[in-house]
């Protein structure tokens, strides 16, 4: 979150780099973990898997990292008005970006027990949501690091996008389920999978919120999409 104002305090400055520089590689390592378990689940790769896991320990120690500089910063600083907002925003956004990676590595987990299953249907739909997470994620860090709020509203805008290709999902494996009994236990990992992915997508739209709020000191001036619904629907039985 660049800023142009020069404050009169230059170390004040090297605090806010630094802060973008910790935010900008804890969003990295979350990055290459949400790949490394999106490609786990379509190759099949359990050693890739291991390696997405094995990064979260890093996320959970930045996180920690970047809570301690921010209470410092607030400490010693004492920032007002825009600044403080930024400052803040990197509080909220470090515990979007753990999440994010938690998420990511329960898919990665999964994907390692979902590989002694033979799948006798196409993973092109998880495959196009794990896709538009990953290019989400991708760019509300750039606008992260640029104070892009066009950008912003535009990831926010795309979750909607991810919602619908989670519901259809739902419903094509609970299709499965009922079609074949064996297929329960796979289509189960399956979907818990697709709802990780899902949350991804909601926790980087609450990023996208918060950049917004950070640089224009309001909250995007609309509703918060939502896609399609219908997975959520009580199925009633026949009467």
């Amino acid at each position: 979150m660049s800023d142009s104002t020069e404050h009169l305090v230059k170390s004040f400055d090297t605090d806010l780099k630094q802060l973008r520089d910790m935010l900008t590689e804890m969003g990295g390592i979350v990055e290459s973990q949400l790949a490394m378990a999106a490609q786990a689940i379509l190759n099949r790769d359990a050693d890739i898997a291991m390696r997405a896991v094995e990064e979260d320990p890093k996320v959970d120690a930045l996180e920690r990292e970047i809570e301690q500089f921010v209470i410092q910063m607030l400490a010693l600083r004492q920032p007002m008005a825009g600044d403080l907002r930024r400052v803040v925003a990197a509080l909220k956004i470090t515990g979007d970006l753990e999440r994010i990676g938690d998420y990511a590595a329960n898919v990665a987990k999964r994907s390692v027990v979902l590989g002694q299953y033979n799948l006798p249907y196409s993973l092109a739909g998880l495959s196009h949501m794990a896709t538009l997470v990953q290019e989400q994620l991708k760019s509300i860090m750039d606008a992260l690091g640029n104070s892009d709020t066009a950008k912003a509203v535009e990831v926010w805008r795309s979750d909607r996008v991810v919602d619908d290709i989670y519901n259809a999902l739902f419903r094509e494996l609970i299709t499965y389920m009922m079609e074949d009994p064996r297929n329960i236990t796979p289509c189960t990992h399956l979907l818990f999978i697709a709802k990780n992915l899902e949350r991804v997508g909601d926790h980087t739209t609450n990023i996208a919120e918060t950049v917004y709020y950070a640089v224009e000191g309001e909250p995007i001036p609309d509703v918060r999409p939502k896609g399609d619904t219908s997975a959520y629907a009580v199925v009633r039985p026949k009467e």
